[in-house]
């Protein structure tokens, strides 16, 4: 392990490429322009392939013909540039193609605020693009965390044969802090253990997008398979963490950023007596339904939902675990302002 001072998108960065990431496509947008920055020096020092695409349409369709060919492949973006990029990103669904895709998140709706932000919750666990498809979505907290989750999407893209989705907001991709760096992995194309679906006139083929007047019946086979494939998701790819919430008399549910803020703020809380913890989506999908669920209502007087985010996006999976038998309360900022530890200290404190 090499231990070295980074910054969080350079740390993102350097992680694809010392997981086997050989091709990066990108294309400027604030606030993850470092990682295509870092990936334009690092990616040919390392053998590799960095473009950047003339706009971020270009950028997911070179993706997707690299990850066709087996390259381990990546592309990185933020709010509107993921919107353009979301049409590529669904036919790489569709298409079983493993990649790993990078959200820097900003403020919006719109263009919005340039700075970090927590508002593309929504867009990252139910609709990256058309189709109904998902992805695996990892929310670091700690850049040491963008590292780890970098190199399992890898890891959990070549398993599936889909494209992992880290959502960092920009203030993680901002931050530097102190990170242990894996050893270079050896570079190999991507296993490719893909499904099979008929295909008229060609037996079976790789799954393709089909238009409406080919071979309907091969399209709903494999829309069955990707259901069944979100079920084993949702049964062993949950990672969340539950910080003190075995005696919790409030709960916060908190990602990314706001989990950093929500931690000091429970730690003065509970050094004046009151009861309280936190549950941290890791995998803000799968999203960890069941550590909410447990949650004691006899017990438990009230959940706070805290994001960077108006309106608070996160509190729409808390009410489908609590299903009203928990009082929820949510808090946010948005355009890229944050709240600190007092606030939420503040809050609570007239809300409790």
């Amino acid at each position: 392990m090499e231990k070295v001072f980074m910054k969080g998108n350079e740390a993102i960065a350097e992680a694809g490429i010392r997981a086997g990431c050989r091709f990066f496509a990108g294309y400027p947008i604030t606030p993850q322009n470092d990682i295509p920055e870092y990936m334009s020096r690092r990616m040919p020092e390392a053998g590799g392939v960095f473009v950047q695409g003339e706009s971020e349409v270009a950028s997911i369709s070179m993706l997707m013909g690299s990850a066709f060919n087996g390259v381990k492949s990546m592309t990185s973006s933020s709010g509107p540039g993921l919107s353009l990029k979301s049409e590529g990103i669904s036919t790489m669904a569709g298409m079983q193609l493993p990649a790993v895709i990078v959200n820097v998140m900003r403020g919006g709706p719109g263009t919005g605020a340039i700075q970090g932000a927590q508002m593309d919750y929504l867009m990252a666990t139910k609709a990256s693009g058309h189709g109904g498809f998902r992805m695996i979505v990892y929310a670091p907290s700690t850049v040491q965390e963008a590292v780890d989750y970098t190199i399992r999407a890898f890891d959990k893209a070549e398993q599936y044969q889909q494209p992992m989705l880290i959502a960092a907001d920009g203030h993680i991709g901002a931050i530097m802090e102190s990170v242990e760096l894996p050893e270079m992995r050896p570079v190999a194309n991507m296993k490719k253990n893909y499904e099979f679906f008929p295909h008229p006139g060609f037996g079976k083929t790789r799954q393709q997008v089909y238009s409406v007047d080919l071979n309907l019946k091969a399209q709903e086979d494999f829309n069955r398979y990707l259901a069944d494939l979100y079920d084993i998701w949702n049964r062993d790819e949950v990672l969340v963490e539950e910080y003190l919430v075995e005696d919790a008399e409030y709960v916060i549910v908190t990602y990314g950023t706001s989990s950093r803020i929500a931690r000091a703020a429970i730690k003065a809380l509970r050094e004046e007596g009151v009861k309280i913890g936190m549950v941290r989506p890791i995998s803000l999908y799968p999203f960890p339904y069941d550590s909410i669920r447990k949650l004691d209502p006899n017990k438990v007087k009230k959940i706070l939902c805290l994001e960077l985010s108006i309106p608070v996006q996160v509190v729409e999976d808390v009410e489908l675990a609590v299903q009203g038998k928990i009082p929820i309360e949510s808090y946010g900022r948005a355009a890229s302002l944050v709240f600190t530890p007092e606030e939420v200290i503040g809050y609570f404190n007239s809300i409790k």
